[in-house]
């Protein structure tokens, strides 16, 4: 018989901020949620770890599932887990971020309705906590804007056409 834990366990998510620089614009990438809950809203890609499956894996999964894209470098930024992040129960979402290049073309699929570029200084309300990740974002020292923009990570390639 398994140990267990006589204690409640969060289900664990993941959230992708895909960040472009188009002229001396920062995009960021946003779907339009498809399903409840925030059905017609706008939110980060992401969604559920399955299980035995590790989380850059998920992310990478649920980026493509939901935008289309693939093959760019993605880096761990920070977990999010306060009670009432999502209206389905308790969830532990991990953040990860990355740059592309304007090449990276975005289509909906899955549980989006849309995919979208959006001016980092304009966005629409935002599904579950995703404002605060993006706040976090903001204030993280190696995103700083504007340094940042004016010299992003390493950018990856866009995969070729199949």
């Amino acid at each position: 018989m398994p140990y267990t834990y006589p204690y409640p366990r969060p289900a664990v998510t993941v959230d992708i901020i895909l960040l472009r620089k188009v002229a001396e614009e920062v995009q960021i990438l946003l779907i339009q949620r498809k399903r409840p809950p925030f059905a017609g809203h706008w939110a980060l890609p992401g969604g559920f770890v399955d299980q035995d499956e590790s989380l850059e894996t998920a992310a990478r999964r649920e980026l493509q599932e939901e935008t289309g894209l693939e093959g760019m470098a993605l880096q761990q930024l920070a977990a999010f887990g306060d009670p009432g992040r999502d209206p389905r129960g308790w969830t532990v979402s991990i953040a990860f971020w990355g740059w592309v290049t304007e090449a990276f073309v975005a289509r909906a699929g899955d549980d989006a309705a849309n995919a979208e570029w959006w001016p980092l200084a304009a966005l629409p309300p935002l599904a579950f906590d995703h404002h605060k990740i993006l706040e976090t974002v903001r204030h993280t020292s190696h995103l700083t804007y504007p340094a940042a923009v004016a010299a992003p990570p390493q950018t990856a390639t866009p995969p070729s056409p199949r």
